[in-house]
């Protein structure tokens, strides 16, 4: 008796034309945290933190395994971190959705990659520097320039007390601001344009000025056609429509059944939709706040959190600011 095998069906790249936006972190991080594609993301390093591309020599990508971690927690934050040779860690995250908190969630984050270095007993001398890298679809600070950056200096003499913090906002909307000056051949300019960009047009011409750019768009034309890559993409996307769906929808239950109730309602909703059983808690906590300013402050924010222990932190930290106001 022959033996059947099953034949396995190869996939068929699929050629229709569709371009992937570098905006969406899932397509970012295809292209920057990928070890088979790491001088890209040392290109990108360089130009933002302005060092040259041997500082960032032996780097380490430390959360590359893209496609298990999406499939286990589609929720996450799709982040690119590293470390350097010199144990310092970057991290670097695409934020879409806009948020009147982003310096306060940068810190969040940053504290947490800087407290997890050290375990208790650890002595001080082995943290290391930490820097977060936020490229951002919104304004989040009122200056008139399209990237900046942070450290912890004295108000007056602007000393440097330690170098251990660096945070960076490259918000992309002042690209198109008339009012903010930019130099077009900048490379950090140059990479928030390719990220941005709304059309083959505006890459290629990218692509002919720069050469790590020309790299990245051959590469985001290749995964674009890829199958797999392309339907999780595509739920990043969906997903993202959610989250702006909800924020709608706060807005527009806060009206129908009473502003502060509504509010905390669609909190709950959220909750349950995106953390499931293990946000019950936290909802009853939401139940209890009737300060219109409280609900409003986590409505701002809640929509963009990625894990429980976020939220968490958030509704706990709100509801203590609702009591020192009294």
């Amino acid at each position: 008796m022959v033996s059947k095998r099953k034949s396995k069906s190869k996939q068929i790249p699929i050629d229709d034309g569709f371009l992937m936006s570098p905006k969406n972190d899932f397509a970012f991080k295809l292209i920057f945290g990928d070890e088979k594609n790491k001088d890209l993301l040392i290109a990108l390093l360089s130009a933002i933190l302005r060092l040259p591309k041997e500082d960032f020599e032996g780097l380490e990508i430390i959360n590359s395994e893209l496609i298990r971690e999406f499939v286990e927690d589609k929720k996450g934050i799709l982040d690119v971190r590293v470390k350097t040779r010199l144990g310092r860690q970057i991290d670097i995250e695409i934020q879409i959705l806009p948020t009147k908190f982003m310096p306060e969630r940068t810190m969040f984050y940053w504290s947490k990659m800087y407290i997890s270095q050290v375990k208790p007993g650890d002595p001080f001398h082995a943290l290391k520097k930490c820097i977060t890298i936020n490229i951002v679809d919104f304004k989040c600070t009122p200056l008139q320039k399209v990237y900046s950056s942070y450290h912890l200096t004295e108000d007056e003499t602007g000393y440097l007390l330690t170098d251990i913090l660096e945070v960076h906002f490259l918000e992309m909307p002042k690209l198109v601001d008339p009012e903010i000056p930019r130099d077009e051949n900048d490379p950090v300019v140059e990479w928030m344009e390719f990220i941005d960009a709304k059309s083959k047009g505006v890459m290629e011409m990218l692509a002919e000025k720069n050469q790590d750019i020309k790299k990245a768009y051959d590469l985001l034309q290749i995964i674009s056609k890829d199958e797999k890559a392309r339907m999780l993409y595509e739920a990043r996307e969906a997903e993202r429509r959610d989250q702006i769906t909800w924020m709608k929808s706060a807005k527009d239950e806060g009206e129908v059944i009473g502003e502060a109730k509504g509010k905390a309602e669609t909190i709950c909703q959220y909750l349950e939709a995106r953390f499931g059983v293990e946000s019950q808690a936290l909802q009853e906590k939401v139940r209890t706040i009737t300060e219109l300013d409280v609900l409003s402050r986590i409505t701002n924010q809640i929509f963009v959190v990625a894990h429980l222990d976020e939220a968490t932190a958030l509704i706990q930290g709100n509801v203590v600011s609702q009591y020192k106001s009294y």
